[in-house]
């Protein structure tokens, strides 16, 4: 027997209840925005439990900023403002600033829409980040990575002889996959050439980077077989400053790559070729949610204040 369960029915709403954002469907819950799912097991509601408990943590914290510092910045979102699970809600509440409503009583107006392709709204204000991104597709962001480190990634696989990585063009979706080449082009997909980033241990790493005013503050660096390199989950976290895991000259391209995206704000994944030791900007999220949820208190509260205090440098007049 199947079932269907939605809250908000024949919406695709990021605003009002929590629920609203979400679809239950056949053993999946389905963030209605995107079209990412998440199997409804055992594993989910954990991640949800612990999510919890660092919401909780967030809350507290803003409060106690709240009372100690003097109040702002205020931020103007549009056409959405962030719901909690998104690391742009914690680092605004850890740090104290505040939401409001009219770009009029804003210090800054940020554009915050969790799809893959839209058309930003009218910034309305002076101070405004990430207006000037609108897509985040697998192909805007291989083109982005070329111009920025001047190498390919993307590859065309009617031609291309040998492993290729096909992945949907929609951010966040966890649907990669080897093929093998030549072979014709599937509709909505990216072709992009394998980056193998394990050693001889078989692990491999992501290097999810969160960049804030055009500029790395923080690593997550990331652990997990080579067999799940797609998978949505990692056997550990751990937080890295920027500077301990790229050089000068990587960052420096890396500032550049979010200049070519315009990106003010956003999650880059980056994987260093082992064989080669190049990197490569393989994903972009301009809505990243987390931190990762197996991330230890300290980091997830040194990561977050990182975060919280690059937001406020970037947004505060």
């Amino acid at each position: 027997m199947r079932l269907a369960i939605d809250f908000a029915p024949g919406k695709n709403t990021q605003r009002g209840g929590w629920l609203g954002d979400f679809q239950y469907k056949d053993g999946y819950i389905i963030v209605k925005s995107t079209g990412v799912w998440m199997k409804n097991d055992v594993q989910l509601w954990s991640d949800i439990f612990r999510w919890l408990t660092y919401y909780a943590f967030v809350r507290l914290h803003g409060m106690w900023v709240g009372l100690s510092r003097p109040k702002g910045p205020r931020i103007y979102f549009t056409p959405f403002q962030p719901r909690p699970w998104y690391i742009m809600w914690a680092a605004s509440v850890w740090g104290g600033m505040i939401f409001v409503r009219t770009p009029e009583k804003a210090d800054a107006a940020i554009y915050f829409e969790d799809r893959t392709v839209a058309t930003p709204p009218a910034p309305k204000h002076a101070r405004a980040f990430n207006f000037s991104v609108g897509d985040v597709s697998k192909s805007k962001v291989a083109a982005a990575m070329e111009e920025a480190f001047g190498y390919p990634l993307a590859l065309d696989p009617t031609t291309h002889v040998g492993e290729a990585v096909e992945k949907g063009e929609g951010n966040g979706l966890h649907d990669g996959r080897l093929v093998t080449c030549p072979t014709a082009r599937a509709e909505g997909k990216a072709y992009q050439r394998v980056i193998k980033t394990e050693g001889a241990d078989g692990w491999a790493f992501d290097l999810r980077t969160v960049c804030v005013g055009r500029k790395p503050i923080v690593v997550f660096y990331k652990m997990k077989p080579a067999a799940a390199r797609f998978s949505i989950q990692n056997t550990s976290v751990v937080v890295k400053m920027p500077g301990d895991v790229f050089s000068a000259t990587e960052l420096a391209q890396l500032e550049r790559f979010c200049d070519v995206m315009k990106l003010d704000w956003g999650g880059l994944d980056v994987l260093r070729e082992r064989a080669t030791g190049r990197l490569y900007v393989v994903d972009v999220n301009k809505t990243d949610t987390g931190p990762a949820v197996v991330l230890s208190w300290k980091d997830r509260a040194r990561a977050t204040t990182l975060l919280a205090d690059a937001l406020r440098r970037m947004v505060s007049p």
